[in-house]
């Protein structure tokens, strides 16, 4: 497979802390991959060094087989972009934020409106050319972040936690987006996530990284493919529950994970057994639902935290849920700390560990 960048050995410290240490990963020509792994284990950190936006204390970076050093690296910010967590905003118009690289770069005003024209196509923001960035919600204003990466349209895509705190709707066109570029333009993308899931739906590599080490690299179905040891021991991972299996009637599962609580999943497997729900898959009502989803569990909530358009919940069910719903259905149902809901998901929404 060819190798557009690499790096060997990479350490990175800030002062007392080493944020990464003996890093050693590929970037695939052509390929996603998934930098995965909980907060705090130096995907970000990583992805700047990629990025050029930081230098290693320590190792070799090689960008199409050249060595990359401080007198060069600014070759790095011409091939890769980085598209932030939390990006910043001009206090002007969408169209105006996603033209400003090309400006830089002394574009044509007509080739400056076709290309943004083209890219807010692409990222489902047609229309929106007029319209202030900073007033725009969350999950819109990292589709114009996107956009002003993709204009660009440099070799190498880096992504930090491109979804992260946004609503369903978006963290789809998101995904969407980025598959697409991957297809049909053939750029490079690596992504950092904690979403286990998401990097399995999207890259076709994963490097998995903990406490600052890269622990495994492999393709999704090496990784993904059997029980993983370095994924269960994800310690921030929400919704992770162990307990004894059985294969019941129905062909599915029923994994007994304590607290009269018995989670219904649509594989067959016996035994210990770990698994995983997505807090994005768990419906939150007030009332039970007419449903043919095999999990419904009574919980009351028990601690909330308002991200924006979204807000999470964490839900003592016997044993504690995470889960996250859009602002406005939070203000419908007049929920709050203390407040009964059901929680009801699929049994196709139980994954292994």
């Amino acid at each position: 497979m060819p190798v557009l960048q690499e790096v060997h050995d990479i350490e990175k410290s800030f002062g007392p802390i080493k944020a990464l240490r003996d890093v050693n990963l590929k970037i695939v020509r052509g390929k996603i991959t998934a930098l995965l792994g909980p907060s705090g284990s130096g995907k970000t950190t990583l992805l700047r060094i990629l990025a050029g936006l930081e230098s290693p204390t320590k190792g070799t970076i090689l960008y199409e087989n050249s060595l990359i050093t401080n007198s060069n690296r600014n070759l790095l910010r011409q091939k890769a972009t980085m598209v932030f967590q939390k990006s910043v905003f001009f206090d002007t118009t969408v169209f105006k934020n996603v033209a400003y690289g090309l400006k830089l770069r002394e574009y044509s005003k007509k080739e400056i409106k076709d290309k943004v024209r083209e890219v807010l196509e692409l990222v489902r923001l047609k229309g929106y050319e007029k319209r202030r960035a900073k007033k725009l919600s969350g999950g819109e204003q990292q589709r114009v972040s996107l956009a002003r990466a993709l204009v660009l349209n440099t070799e190498l895509l880096l992504l930090d936690e491109p979804t992260v705190n946004i609503d369903p709707k978006n963290v789809s066109i998101i995904e969407e987006t980025i598959l697409r570029v991957n297809r049909e333009y053939k750029t490079t993308i690596a992504l950092a996530t904690h979403n286990m899931f998401q990097a399995e739906a999207i890259s076709e590599r994963v490097a998995l990284l903990l406490e600052g080490t890269v622990r495994q690299v492999g393709t999704n179905q090496e990784i993904f493919g059997a029980s993983n040891r370095y994924l269960a021991s994800f310690a921030r991972l929400e919704n992770v529950f162990s307990g004894i299996s059985k294969i019941n009637k129905a062909d599915t599962s029923i994994i007994d994970v304590g607290q009269n609580l018995k989670i219904e999943a649509s594989f067959r497997r016996s035994g210990e057994t770990t698994i995983y729900v997505r807090p994005e898959d768990i419906i939150v009502s007030t009332n039970p639902l007419s449903s043919s989803a095999r999990n419904v569990f009574k919980g009351k909530i028990v601690s909330v935290s308002d991200f924006e358009s979204v807000v999470k919940l964490r839900v003592d069910a016997g044993k504690e849920f995470v889960v996250k719903i859009t602002k406005r259905s939070f203000v419908e149902m007049r929920l709050n700390v203390g407040s009964p809901v059901f929680l009801t998901f699929k049994a196709s929404s139980v994954h292994l560990i």
